[in-house]
């Protein structure tokens, strides 16, 4: 009896440690670290895609296109009304946090977000948009309350009030970093993820509402969250942005068109095929107006690049550094292949050749249309660099 009664309550405590494994994995991890605190707002904007009136990659004017308007001449289209995350300095939301030197080449992309595995992020989120927008995460941890995205989930009342915040409304969100968001074996010490708005994800997106997401491993981050291995670290996002699929189609072509129509086989669209409204960018900005300060190295740095690509029907790409290598995942390139919408990936390089290089998508017609970048290698032993800072 003594026996029975041994082997029952063995199988009891069995029984009670499965029961405790399974709640734990529905359970959202305890987080372990900081609580990390941004305030972020979706703004309009009026958004210059080449802001110094130029091709600064090939030192020319910019293309003009002809707008298929009876008697107008080809015009420079490059301004269009959008949506942007910017950062605010508190939750009054009534002051920007200035975007610093070394961030200055994330162009039209939001803050970035970041943290080490056991963090959590926390985003006060405001819509200042004239439609309903969201911030949905990738990688990091979320419930149903946190997600921010418009789906028929099952879910309803305040586990919704995430999914489309309405413009003049504020949310919430809570993102806990747990062990599977961060780098795996084998990863470097970071990694990116990405949130954009997921309310009409088609619309918002094309509109500018994504930015970036950084990982560090545990144990491996300073106390602003970037990794100890690392000098510099820079965000690209290959994406197409077609300006027909936004919030604003319809006051960007009163802009450019006055009260023309254009009426297509699928009804009103903002230009004629012929019009290049697909624009071909690298953060945002074409033909080399990134900013090359802030994409500025020095000969024999630890520098990082984390690359990314939109969310349009023609995003694969294949970003090609000029002069200098990487490493990605265990082997040696020098063009990613960035094979759908979407994609991230994290490249480590420590320059050897200085000099001014170009970085471009090796798909022949988003060069031409604009998909390029320049950044500078400074020698070991020049001044400068500081602009392009890690930190």
């Amino acid at each position: 009896m003594t026996g029975t009664s041994s082997r029952g309550a063995s199988a009891c405590v069995l029984f009670s440690a499965l029961l405790a494994v399974a709640a734990a994995g529905c359970a959202p991890p305890a987080p372990k670290g900081v609580s990390r605190t941004y305030y972020v707002a979706a703004d309009e904007v009026d958004w210059d895609y080449a802001p110094a009136d130029s091709d600064l990659t090939m030192g020319r004017p910019l293309p003009k296109e002809d707008l298929g308007i009876s008697n107008a001449p080809p015009v420079v289209a490059k301004v269009f009304r959008k949506a942007v995350y910017r950062e605010y300095t508190d939750s009054t939301f009534s002051a920007l946090e200035p975007r610093p030197d070394r961030w200055k080449h994330l162009g039209i992309l939001g803050p970035v977000l970041r943290g080490a595995v056991g963090d959590t992020i926390v985003v006060v989120f405001k819509n200042n948009a004239h439609f309903p927008a969201s911030m949905h995460p990738h990688g990091v941890f979320y419930d149903k309350a946190n997600e921010g995205a418009l789906y028929s989930d099952g879910t309803s009342g305040a586990a919704k009030a995430d999914d489309q915040v309405p413009p003049g409304g504020t949310h919430r969100y809570v993102w806990p970093i747990p062990e599977r968001a961060g780098p795996a074996a084998g990863d470097p010490s970071s990694i990116v993820w990405v949130y954009h708005s997921h309310t009409q994800e088609l619309e918002d997106v094309h509109s500018g509402l994504i930015g970036p997401i950084i990982v560090t491993r545990r144990g491996m981050a300073r106390p602003d969250g970037s990794p100890r291995d690392v000098d510099r670290e820079f965000v690209t996002m290959f994406a197409s942005f077609d300006e027909n699929t936004t919030h604003f189609t319809a006051e960007n072509r009163r802009r450019y068109l006055g009260d023309t129509a254009q009426v297509g086989p699928k009804g009103p669209r903002l230009f004629r095929p012929r019009f290049n409204v697909n624009f071909q960018t690298i953060n945002g900005l074409m033909y080399g107006n990134l900013p090359l300060a802030s994409l500025t190295m020095r000969e024999g740095e630890r520098v990082r690049w984390y690359v990314f690509t939109g969310t349009g029907f023609d995003d694969f790409h294949s970003p090609h550094w000029h002069g200098n290598t990487l490493v990605v995942r265990g082997h040696r390139e020098d063009v990613l292949d960035m094979d759908g919408p979407l994609l991230m990936e994290t490249a480590d390089m420590v320059a050897d050749n200085p000099g001014i290089w170009i970085l471009h998508c090796h798909f022949a017609d988003h060069m031409v249309a604009g998909m390029s970048a320049r950044y500078r290698v400074l020698p070991a032993d020049s001044a400068g660099a500081g602009a392009g800072a890690s930190r």
